[in-house]
């Protein structure tokens, strides 16, 4: 009987941090944009005049569609096609083009899709190789929407119909 209180007091301090609330840190995967789901702070080199362009440089209170391509990736390819042909959908919309690829692919990819004709898209080397872990990117090409106030709406990793990002921006 006399060990007892000792006995039970032990088994108290054993079974106190059992009962104890824990406060787990924020998970270490979860990838950035979900974390801040607003645009990145990124910056890019643009093409063909080699300029600086930063997110302070996007239109303010404009929908952004952020794209991460590669030149040499066949559904980018398909998918620049596809942006072009029907760019009427994305008049309002600000477009961001970036790959971390060497400037003169990332330049040969806009003469070859002939991007200076279409003034609401921005093509630029993300020389920093910010955005592809930023979005932890697993296929290509990447896009992320934002609405007007620059909140993430939705992502699409890999090729997806260009009628499925329209519908995400309404």
């Amino acid at each position: 009987m006399k060990y007892l209180l000792p006995v039970l007091f032990i088994l108290c301090l054993y079974c106190l941090p059992a009962a104890a609330q824990t406060i787990e840190p924020p998970k270490e995967d979860t990838a950035l944009y979900l974390r801040f789901p607003v645009v990145p702070p990124f910056s890019i080199t643009k093409v063909p005049d080699s300029s600086r362009f930063a997110k302070a440089d996007l239109k303010q209170k404009k929908k952004t569609l952020l794209i991460i391509f590669s030149p040499d990736c066949d559904h980018c390819q398909h998918e620049t096609k596809e942006l072009t042909a029907s760019i009427d959908k994305f008049k309002k919309i600000q477009i961001v083009m970036a790959s971390w690829l060497p400037y003169n692919e990332v330049l040969k990819f806009y003469k070859d899709y002939n991007i200076a004709a279409y003034p609401n898209i921005t093509m630029g080397w993300d020389k920093s190789f910010f955005l592809p872990p930023f979005y932890q990117l697993k296929s290509l090409p990447f896009m992320a929407l934002y609405d007007k106030k620059g909140n993430l709406i939705s992502v699409f990793d890999g090729s997806v119909s260009l009628d499925k990002v329209v519908e995400a921006f309404k």
